[in-house]
């Protein structure tokens, strides 16, 4: 290991200027800094760290657990409030309760982790903790049924969102500001493998309980947000140093507005319009788009003018951080979408072809995807402390490369396939994931001033979230491409086969793929749900059996099932390739220097690790 000059990053005793020029202090961006409380030294110190982990780590379990949690609990979700998502205009109720938790948390985090260097991480962490928890047990009090009880649980999880986006948008800057450099991987390590597995967890979580009672989905989260909250308040500390300043209310406001218009045009992009299979030709879609677009040009404009913006672009200036943020909104992008793909396939063919009953699916699919967990779950920590050691470089780089070729091979997986093989593949991708995500994170919020962590780790939970739903739509849209085209036929000629009028038939399958997709996504029979009671009562009990059977369906969708999942897991090798690009860019290991008179710690370093 040997030691040379920075030159790709900002060099020691240098600041960014609000115009992106260096300056030679050291307190950077030129403003006062106000140290965080230190109430303890020494043994303390060491006490505090391992309890800023245990918590943090808890609230971004909470977080992201609840992000999936209603994916498997969506079918025992809708009957409990009476309302068919596949009805008429319900599929506002579907989409919604899927996405607008993960698009309020992408648009809300980076104005929190803002906030959080104003006013304090820890302050802003808090009230994150307490918004989640009483709107988890709001939820779980629904009395309405219908449509108002559909809205009345999409507009809950909105605010539900925003406890979350407090949480994320603040936890990597208090584990930043609590261990020092040299253990900073390990810690962020732990938390983002939380977050990412929180994932998978929901899914099993939501199957297992929504059975018994759908309301358990939100009150289960009640009693560990009590206990986190309460512990927060009392153990937490401000340990980073605040910065002052006025709140960026244009720039707040254009970047919210973008980013959602984007967001919902992106969501609405994937429904059908009109003759179309999707509504990307739709003008309403377009102008979401266009508009969104526009809006977030005007706040890139507006946050190179203001005093004090609220997306900190000087950043952008920090080689290690610009990379690392690329490379985790690729990665993002690429696995995205995955996790729909995977439910899809087993919940729609593969679970059906094996005995399952569609109703018992969703549970069995979650259950199915744990070694995906399993990986994250084991890479992630590993990762995350050996690049305290040896650098992010080699584990970003290798996880992205490791998990191109995981997808190159899922490729070669046939539909039906037998599980030892699909399990091993799903661990080696979540394995390839945490060796990227953990030390992917310790870089960036090593890249950080102290003053600017809150920022800055929020901006690159924004460029993650944003990708996951870009990701998803990009998924849906292959996938439908891919059913479009040897769907209808198939179908049609299926369905004929079994004494439906070709009328019907042609009707049915000339669905908008979509339909069906959701349909096995929710657990039901597509088949016996698409063609309805009053077209089943004309079927002999041969045919009737056939058409409830585990494997009508399966064989129907298998062949262009697989089309579509090609050219997704296509795309998806692309984004991972790419980002292993961004990531072997970043440059050598590096730590932002502050050696500031008013900073709380000395620690901090910075360095390269030869290439």
């Amino acid at each position: 290991m040997t030691e040379e000059s920075p030159k790709e990053n900002i060099g020691p005793g240098q600041r960014l200027q609000e115009n992106g020029a260096l300056s030679p202090e050291n307190n950077s961006f030129g403003t006062k800094q106000i140290p965080g409380k230190k109430k303890n030294a020494g043994a303390n110190d060491d006490r505090y760290k391992w309890t800023a982990l245990i918590n943090v780590t808890l609230g971004i379990l909470l977080a992201t657990i609840d992000g999936t949690i209603t994916l498997i609990a969506m079918p025992d979700i809708f009957n409990g409030v009476h309302l068919d998502p596949l009805g008429p205009g319900n599929s506002f109720y579907l989409l919604w309760m899927l996405l607008g938790f993960l698009i309020v948390s992408s648009v809300l985090v980076v104005n929190f982790g803002r906030l959080g260097d104003i006013y304090g991480r820890v302050k802003l962490y808090n009230l994150g903790f307490v918004i989640y928890t009483v709107f988890s047990l709001v939820l779980s009090v629904d009395w309405m049924s219908g449509k108002s009880g559909a809205l009345y649980l999409v507009v809950m999880r909105v605010f539900q969102g925003i406890g979350a986006a407090l949480i994320i948008a603040n936890s990597a800057a208090i584990l930043t500001d609590a261990f020092p450099s040299n253990q900073r991987g390990m810690a962020l390590g732990i938390n983002n493998v939380a977050g990412i597995s929180g994932s998978f967890i929901g899914l099993v979580l939501g199957g297992l309980l929504a059975p018994i009672d759908w309301r358990l989905v939100f009150l289960v989260s009640v009693p560990f947000g009590l206990a986190g909250t309460l512990w927060a308040y009392f153990k937490l500390e401000e340990r980073g140093e605040l910065r002052p300043g006025k709140i960026d209310w244009l720039g707040n406001i254009t970047f919210a507005v973008g980013l959602i218009l984007v967001m919902v045009g992106i969501t609405y992009g994937i429904e059908p319009y009109g003759h179309s299979t999707m509504g990307w030709t739709s003008p309403k879609v377009i102008t979401e788009l266009a508009t969104g677009v526009a809006f977030l040009i005007a706040f890139a404009i507006i946050e190179l003018k203001v005093e004090n913006p609220m997306f900190r672009l000087p950043l952008f200036r920090i080689r290690a951080f610009v990379a690392g943020t690329i490379s985790t909104f690729l990665a993002a992008v690429a696995r995205g979408g995955l996790q729909f793909m995977l439910i899809i396939w087993l919940q729609g063919i593969w679970l059906p072809q094996h005995g399952y009953n569609f109703v018992n699916t969703p549970l069995w699919a979650g259950i199915y995807m744990l070694p995906l967990t399993a990986g994250f779950l084991l890479a992630g920590p590993t990762a995350g402390i050996l690049s305290d050691r040896f650098g992010s470089r080699p584990f970003t780089t290798g996880g992205m490369l490791l998990a191109a070729v995981s997808f190159i091979l899922l490729e070669f997986l046939p539909i039906n396939f037998s599980f030892v093989f699909f399990a091993l593949l799903i661990f080696l991708n979540g394995l390839s994931m945490g060796l990227f995500a953990s030390p992917n994170r310790a870089a960036v919020m090593n890249s950080l001033p102290a003053q600017h962590r809150g920022a800055g780790g929020g901006m690159n939970s924004t460029f993650q979230n944003s990708a996951q739903v870009l990701s998803i739509g990009i998924f849906f849209t292959l996938m439908i491409l891919g059913l479009s085209s040897t769907l209808p036929h198939v179908l049609s000629t299926g369905l004929e086969q079994q004494g439906v009028s070709a009328h019907m038939a042609s009707k049915v399958a000339n669905l908008p793929p979509v339909s069906i997709l959701f349909s096995a996504f929710l657990g039901y029979n597509p088949i016996q749900h698409l063609l309805g009671h009053n077209v089943l009562a004309h079927l002999t009990p041969k045919h009737l059996k056939v058409l409830y059977g585990h494997t009508f369906f399966p064989s129907l969708i298998s062949g262009a099932f697989k089309t579509g999942l090609h050219e997704a897991f296509d795309f998806s090798i692309f984004a991972c390739l790419a980002a292993a690009v961004a990531s072997a860019l970043r440059g050598g290991h590096y730590v932002y220097q502050d050696k500031s008179p008013t900073s709380h710690t000395h620690q901090h370093t910075q360095e390269t690790v030869s290439k």
